[in-house]
């Protein structure tokens, strides 16, 4: 009951304004490795279902102008991105001995958007359950580190907060962490991350597509809605502006709901999911993820990758 109960201040606490991202990713996992999470399995249903529609809120703090020029700017880099990403993965997971449709999961997640995009294929490529559960520790665990890891080097690095959101963007996995490490950042870096993340997300779909041509018999694939939600938020705020006020409050209730969100997604990092991760899928995930935000971030402090 005391579990029960600490469990739901700690959740509650994450709607203050002062509470931040990494605060409550931190929070979440410490919870979960010290006491365990008293709900797993339903904090993981509302981890999601609450970063939907926390997405959806953040999207009437952006313009349909901004997600266009973004959007646009990103979509050839995404196109490559995506392509090399899932050679490179298919090249390591040989060279790691990585099951071959564990590798394909991580590879996936990675070039995508994390855990999503690993659900969606899973039913595709007929994935075993276990196969699934490694991928996902292992694109969760180097999330976590993401949120914590990435503000501390563009600060390092002194990135301004479109080039950072532009990186995060890019080379975080999950959108969970890439909002929650742009919106410790700067709300430019947040509009900013979230657009590419989402743009990267719509890749969802026809890559999938493509597997299942290859997979006959597995499961159709769905459309992320959210998605559209973002899109439409956007254009309310953009020809709506007498309802500016009311747009800023659903924003500011959307960032926040993130931080609850990362809370549910920090829980989840429990003894169990650590020794779920085996040598070898977390070989591949680590180098994966190493090089893919190594160039990612090479792009960007060259120009080559900017809006």
């Amino acid at each position: 009951m005391a579990r029960r109960a600490a469990f739901l201040i700690l959740l509650a606490a994450c709607a203050l304004p002062w509470v931040g991202a990494a605060m409550a990713l931190t929070a979440g996992i410490l919870f979960a490795l010290g006491a365990g999470n008293p709900w797993p399995r339903p904090a993981a249903d509302w981890s999601k279902r609450l970063l939907q529609l926390s997405v959806v809120g953040l999207g009437f703090g952006v313009s349909l102008g901004e997600v266009w020029r973004v959007g646009r700017h990103s979509l050839l880099f995404t196109a490559v991105g995506i392509a090399l990403t899932l050679a490179l993965g298919r090249l390591l997971g040989r060279l790691t001995g990585t099951e071959r449709s564990t590798a394909q999961l991580v590879s996936f997640g990675t070039a995508i958007c994390g855990g999503s995009a690993i659900a969606a294929l899973a039913p595709v490529i007929k994935a075993r359950a276990e196969e699934i559960a490694v991928a996902l520790a292992t694109v969760f665990t180097l999330n976590a580190v993401a949120l914590l890891l990435f503000p501390a080097v563009g600060r390092l690095l002194h990135l301004d907060q479109t080039a950072f959101g532009l990186w995060a963007g890019v080379a975080i996995h999950d959108t969970s962490s890439v909002v929650g490490a742009a919106s410790s950042y700067g709300p430019r870096a947040l509009a900013t991350a979230t657009t590419v993340k989402l743009a990267r997300t719509v890749w969802i779909t026809p890559v999938v597509l493509l597997y299942s041509l290859r997979n006959p018999g597995g499961r159709k694939v769905k459309i992320p809605l959210f998605i559209l939600g973002f899109i439409a938020a956007a254009a309310l705020n953009t020809f709506v502006p007498a309802a500016a006020s009311l747009w800023h409050g659903l924003a500011a209730v959307g960032k926040q709901g993130l931080v609850a969100s990362l809370f549910l997604v920090g829980s989840g990092l429990d003894r169990s999911v650590l020794r779920s991760v085996g040598v070898r899928p977390l070989a591949l995930g680590l180098a994966l993820w190493v090089l893919v935000s190594g160039a990612t971030l090479a792009a960007v402090l060259t120009g080559l990758l900017s809006v």
